[in-house]
């Protein structure tokens, strides 16, 4: 007896669909044999999508990496960017910050004083039912009325830090009033900077009341007490010659005392400071060292995505393939570029001669010794050839990755709609088969109910016409 071999598979609408029920035939197998014939188109489509996308991702990381190598060169190409120095100080209690104005030397110099604050406190108050007015008059003569919401200490001390008069206020405890058994407060008045531009006199009573002398000082106030003056730093220049020069400041910091240079004392000093204002050797050569790095970390990057690579499989067979970039003449050239502009001379003058090294494979390393020779011997040489080269990657690094024009960034732009298109035309495809698999599948369930119909049809007639067998075995 035959068996008929039955399989049960789900269309694409996910209607179940009896294959070989009738005929016999793996139609599951039938469709998807010539849905995977058909699909051919559509799946080079894809592999040309995700090879584009890795190219994509690849000159995307690229074009980051010259971004960020934009920055840095151009900031190495500013003016001066490479006049970077050091401070040593005699005293801990005297420091200094440079900028790129500065120049190497020393002075010295003695702390006569500090900058501070004028800090005053009143006589003892309380919460009074009277709302009192005062005025803070500032060093210039400016005067500031102050009129709290009540007589409350609180609202007092809350009117003076809103005022304009540049003092502030708190209130301190100072015990009970014998006789009512009140609290009582101190203010304590303290000036917002530093300096004698910050001293200030604070009065009970309007302006109109200081101006007429009818004022209450609250420093004659019983009670009442000076407790800091507001004063300006100083220190002498070559004191004891005949050139002694004092500078005085309203902080602790001396802005230019001599250009670039910013010096900040923290206490008295009667004897000499010295000063010394060197190069920063360390640091300019970290930031030499940091540009090389990044230029040879591109071209490193380039040529490892263009390298082509071969792989023997367990049977012998050798299989090439290549990276993202290979056979990339705009990669190719724009590493040749960014590899000029840090190896060619500048004005004449090599970049091995600061330790700038060309390997014999293409790799560009940095020799902090010979660099550390070069800057001790000429600075200025040193600085001028960095400074060109710094100007040459950074341009070069622009022209690849500028936002509007770079050659990366419109290749990116372009690449990208190319993907876009490759991805409709996959989708389109992915809709065109399956709405062709659907027909398949529905021509073949037809053929098949067809098939039953005439099985039917086949297996009534046997049973109204049955064969007659004769005694002799002939029909």
């Amino acid at each position: 007896m035959t068996t008929t071999s039955v399989t049960t598979s789900t269309n694409t609408a996910g209607a179940s669909v009896l294959s070989g029920v009738v005929s016999g035939l793996n139609t599951s197998a039938l469709v998807a044999a010539e849905i995977a014939s058909e699909s051919a188109p559509k799946d080079a489509l894809t592999a040309q999508a995700t090879t584009e996308n890795k190219l994509l991702t690849a000159l995307q990381t690229l074009n980051s990496s010259y971004a960020t190598l934009v920055t840095q060169a151009t900031a190495d190409a500013a003016p001066n960017a490479w006049n970077v120095f050091t401070s040593t100080s005699s005293d801990s209690s005297v420091s200094a910050t440079t900028t790129t104005a500065a120049s190497a030397g020393s002075i010295t110099f003695s702390v006569n004083s500090v900058a501070a604050s004028q800090v005053i406190v009143t006589a003892p108050l309380q919460d009074s039912t009277t709302t009192p007015t005062f005025t803070i008059v500032g060093s210039a003569g400016t005067q500031v009325e102050i009129d709290p919401a009540s007589g409350s200490v609180a609202d007092i001390v809350s009117a003076i830090n809103q005022s304009s008069a540049g003092v502030s206020a708190i209130a301190v405890a100072s015990g009970k009033d014998a006789t009512t058994g009140a609290t009582l407060y101190r203010l304590q008045l303290t000036s917002s900077h530093t300096g004698a531009s910050g001293a200030f006199s604070a009065y009970l009573g309007t302006s109109g009341d200081v101006t007429a002398g009818t004022a209450s000082n609250l420093l004659n106030q019983p009670g009442a007490a000076s407790i800091q003056s507001a004063s300006d730093a100083s220190v002498t220049l070559w004191a004891g010659t005949a050139a002694a020069q004092t500078v005085t400041s309203t902080s602790n910091t001396f802005a230019n005392l001599v250009p670039g240079v910013a010096v900040t004392v923290s206490k008295v000093v009667s004897s000499p400071v010295p000063l010394a204002i060197a190069p920063d050797s360390a640091t300019i050569t970290n930031a030499a060292s940091t540009l090389v790095s990044a230029v040879d970390a591109i071209l490193a990057s380039i040529a490892s995505s263009s390298a082509v690579t071969s792989s023997t499989d367990s049977s012998g067979n050798v299989t090439t393939s290549g990276g993202p970039f290979t056979g990339d003449s705009l990669i190719r050239n724009s590493s040749y570029a960014l590899f000029n502009a840090i190896a060619q001379p500048s004005s004449g003058v090599s970049p091995a001669s600061i330790g700038i090294v060309i390997n014999n494979d293409g790799s560009i390393t940095f020799n902090s010794a010979t660099f550390q020779s070069a800057l001790a011997a000429d600075p200025a040489g040193t600085h001028a050839l960095l400074q060109g080269l710094s100007a040459a990657v950074a341009a070069q690094a622009t022209a690849q990755s500028d936002p509007v024009t770079g050659s990366l960034t419109s290749r990116i732009s372009s690449l990208s709609s190319d993907i876009t298109g490759l991805n409709s035309q996959v989708t389109a495809w992915t809709t065109e088969l399956a709405a062709r698999q659907t027909a398949l599948e529905s021509a073949y369930a037809s053929m098949e109910s067809q098939l039953s119909a005439l099985k039917t049809q086949s297996d009534w007639l046997s049973q109204q016409f049955p064969t007659t067998v004769t005694s002799n075995g002939s029909h």
